[in-house]
C-alpha cells in the first residue's frame, strides 16, 4: 500500500523534473492579528515587509486543539516538498525553453527525475495518506496548477488518469486544489504556514495564488462569530 503511494508521488515529483489517519473536520478556532505596514505606520521612506502579530490560538475544546496541532505537524512536514516543487518547476521550464530537441528535452527531464528520487526517496516513504493529500494542496498553492494537470502537461493525459486512479485507491486526489477562502481546513493550513513563516520555522515562499491572509482571517473570524 505504501509502496504504491510512493510510486504515485515519484511520478508526480519526477514529471516536474523535480520536482517535490483520517483527519476530522477542523473548526471553531478563533484568531486575531494586527497587520503592521512600515510605510503607513512609521511614515518611513524605507519599504518594510509586512509583519503579522498573531493572537493566541483559542479552541472550543480539547478535540479541536488536538486536530489543529495534528494538522500543523503534517503541514510543516510536507511544506518543504511543495516549495521544492515550485522551485524545480521554474528551473525545469527555464531549462526546457533552451532545449529545442524533443529527445534531449525528454532525456533531461528523466535525468532530473532520477536525481530527485534518489535525494528524497527515504523521506517520501514516510508520508502518510493525509500528509500526501496536504502535499497535493500545497503544490497547488505554490504552483497554481493541480498535481494532475502538471502530470498531464509534462507527460500525457493517459498517465495522469492512471496516477489519479491509483491515488483514489488511497483516498488521495491529485486533482485537489487549495482554497483557503472557501475551505476551512485550507484556511487553517494557511494560518499554520503564516505562523511558521513568522517565527522562522519555515522558509517563506510566496504563493502564486491571489488572496490576502488578513482578509481571510477577518472572513473566518466573522463566520465563527455568526455561529456563536
Amino acid at each position: 500500500m505504501k509502496k504504491s503511494f510512493i510510486i504515485l508521488f515519484y511520478g508526480l515529483i519526477g514529471f516536474l523534473g523535480w520536482s517535490q489517519e483520517e483527519d476530522l473536520p477542523l473548526d471553531s478556532i478563533a484568531k486575531e492579528y494586527i497587520l503592521i505596514e512600515g510605510d503607513s505606520i512609521f511614515q518611513s521612506s524605507i519599504s518594510l515587509d509586512e509583519v503579522y502579530i498573531f493572537g493566541k490560538l483559542k479552541f472550543e475544546n480539547r478535540e479541536d486543539k488536538l486536530r489543529y496541532y495534528i494538522l500543523r505537524r503534517k503541514t510543516i512536514k510536507v511544506y518543504p516538498y511543495a516549495k521544492l516543487a515550485s522551485e524545480r518547476l521554474v528551473e525545469l521550464n527555464d531549462s526546457l525553453s533552451k532545449i529545442t530537441s524533443k529527445r534531449k528535452r525528454k532525456k533531461y527531464t528523466k535525468h532530473v527525475q532520477k536525481y530527485i528520487e534518489e535525494e528524497f526517496s527515504e523521506e517520501l516513504k514516510k508520508l502518510t495518506r493525509t500528509e500526501g493529500q496536504i502535499l497535493v494542496k500545497l503544490i497547488y498553492r505554490q504552483t497554481g496548477i493541480t498535481a494532475f494537470d502538471l502530470v498531464k502537461e509534462l507527460r500525457s493525459g493517459w498517465r495522469a488518469f492512471w496516477y489519479n486512479t491509483t491515488a483514489k485507491m488511497f483516498k488521495i486526489s491529485i486533482k485537489e486544489e487549495y482554497h483557503p477562502d472557501n475551505v476551512h481546513e485550507d484556511y487553517l493550513i494557511e494560518d499554520i504556514l503564516q505562523r511558521a513563516f513568522a517565527n522562522d520555522r519555515l522558509e517563506r515562499q510566496k504563493s502564486v495564488l491571489d488572496y490576502d491572509y488578513a482578509s481571510l482571517t477577518n472572513k473566518w473570524n466573522s463566520s465563527n462569530k455568526e455561529k456563536e
